[in-house]
């Protein structure tokens, strides 16, 4: 296993997202197809998920899998990345290192939130989010 580094370029503060909580924001000027932040990611075992849907973890977790079927916690700021349709990043998953990086899809400013599409695929996806139909008094 290669060594893996924490990031200097992004720290956590208040979101100006309407209901997100924390956000992750640029720590200085980060150019286009930059990696932001490489996490370590934990694969959450079918045995594990029992109680996950009354967990307040719920709402961190990644789903991914042909059919979104498997599930994972990442580590470092990765799951505190709020969801944007109109994102400055991407993430990537490299499921045999079992990390995710996450890279920008344009210039990012300095002080600026750093957003990625929850569904992260080419054609952004306007249907609501999976969290907004199952929490609804929680997420408008």
């Amino acid at each position: 296993m290669k060594k893996l580094l924490t990031s200097d370029k992004v720290y956590i503060s208040k979101s100006k997202i309407f209901n997100a909580g924390r956000g992750v924001f640029a720590r200085d000027d980060i150019k286009k197809n930059k990696i932001i932040e490489t996490c370590p990611i934990i694969e959450v075992s079918k045995n594990d998920r029992s109680n996950l849907r009354e967990s307040v973890l719920v709402t961190y977790f990644f789903y991914f899998g042909k059919n979104k079927e498997r599930l994972a916690i990442v580590l470092g700021f990765g799951s505190i990345y709020n969801h944007s349709y109109k994102p400055n990043a991407k993430f990537k998953i490299k499921h045999k290192e079992k990390i995710i990086s996450f890279i920008t899809l344009s210039d990012i400013k300095k002080d600026d939130e750093i957003t990625f599409n929850y569904y992260n695929s080419g054609k952004p996806k306007k249907s609501p989010l999976w969290f907004e139909a199952d929490f609804p008094s929680k997420v408008k």
